[in-house]
């Protein structure tokens, strides 16, 4: 029996497990996130006493890949699935909103929210998922125990090790989800004898990332726009991003709105460790300018979250990747593609794991 250890719950990695769940029916999977959900940045909340859901991360899946149009329409069940059909207008440093683009492109969701997407992928497998397990140590054990033979050479085993201590394993393959920094950290501090190990942290600490900061905002009215989102072009405003959750069927009651605001690059790392009510309180005045409405200076609710690895904006280095793949040690997401998507994150998962199902 194959053993396979995952870290991390994200989009990748809940592909990858459907991949091998179903190419190698005898592997036994073992997924630990450090978090309470799944699928990374791909995040959903509720607030039951106001009958919300949004997507707060990722806003929608984009029907750019094939493969994964497929895996979610026609291998997963599209139940409650829904798609936000008005257009994505455009802003400036100006403000000024112009008709924009992807006008008729999907943006996917669920009436439930994206992180659908993983539940499905996970639930649709035999793999057991640990939340709330965050992994501190990797380590590349040796030792006859946990060496095995595959493809006429001779692997050691890994094992993982959370902060209670408890230690994971041994797995014959290792899979790596987190971001890039993140990564990063994890094999700075591996104990993992090869000059890969190296190799590999460099080159995950030299992907660039830009922070996210978000602004919930909802109101007791109807926003009336021909838009579902708007996006900054030029990358010289405060705001990034402006989304209507309400136009995602399910999300939000009649006769409500609920705004999703994401902050820009630069201004989401001069502000992140700010105080979170001025951050919303700023965010929500721009979001009034920009889409023309000064009532949507003064929401009646609020939520934040920040992600300070939010978006890779840019690639890894292939070399480091595949010599670590070499030693049973994959490495996968949206930033080992180097596009900060969540049909991105979905196809390299889908790809490493049937890289890892075709070399056991």
């Amino acid at each position: 029996m194959t053993t396979i250890g995952i870290v991390g719950a994200g989009a990748g990695a809940a592909a990858a497990t459907y991949v091998l769940d179903t190419a190698v029916p005898d592997a036994e999977i073992t997924v630990l996130e450090k978090s309470g959900g799944l699928c990374g940045r791909a995040a959903t909340r509720r607030n039951d006493d106001r009958d919300l859901v949004y997507d707060y991360g990722a806003n929608y899946l984009k029907s750019d890949d094939d493969r994964v149009v497929e895996l979610v329409t026609e291998t997963l069940s599209d139940e409650g699935m829904v798609d936000a059909t008005e257009p994505i207008h455009t802003f400036e440093a100006d403000g000024e909103v112009e008709p924009g683009r992807d006008a008729d492109d999907h943006k996917w969701s669920y009436r439930t929210g994206l992180t659908q997407i993983a539940k499905r992928l996970f639930g649709g497998t035999d793999a057991a998922v640990h939340r709330r397990t965050r992994v501190e140590t990797i380590r590349r054990e040796g030792g006859e125990e946990v060496r095995r033979e595959a493809n006429g050479k001779t692997n050691e085993g890994w094992t993982l090790i959370d902060t209670d201590g408890e230690v994971w394993g041994p797995f014959d393959v290792l899979l790596c989800n987190p971001p890039a920094p993140q990564t990063a950290e994890l094999l700075a501090d591996a104990e993992w004898k090869s000059p890969v190990r190296e190799e590999l942290r460099a080159a995950a600490a030299d992907v660039p990332y830009r922070s996210v900061w978000t602004a919930v905002l909802h109101y007791p009215f109807e926003i009336d726009r021909p838009y579902y989102g708007l996006v900054n072009t030029d990358k010289e405003h405060a705001v990034g991003w402006i989304s209507r959750e309400e136009c995602k069927a399910g999300h939000v009651p009649g006769g409500e709105s609920l705004l999703v605001v994401q902050a820009g690059g630069e201004w989401s790392t001069a502000h992140y460790d700010d105080d979170p009510a001025d951050n919303v309180a700023e965010l929500a005045s721009h979001a009034a300018e920009i889409v023309g409405d000064e009532r949507l200076a003064d929401p009646n609710w609020t939520d934040h979250q920040g992600w300070r690895y939010a978006i890779p904006e840019g690639g890894v280095k292939r070399g480091p990747v595949d010599s670590a793949a070499d030693e049973d040690f994959y490495v996968l997401g949206d930033w080992v593609v180097g596009e900060g998507r969540l049909h991105a994150a979905l196809a390299n998962g889908l790809d490493v794991g049937e890289r890892v199902a075709h070399g056991i």
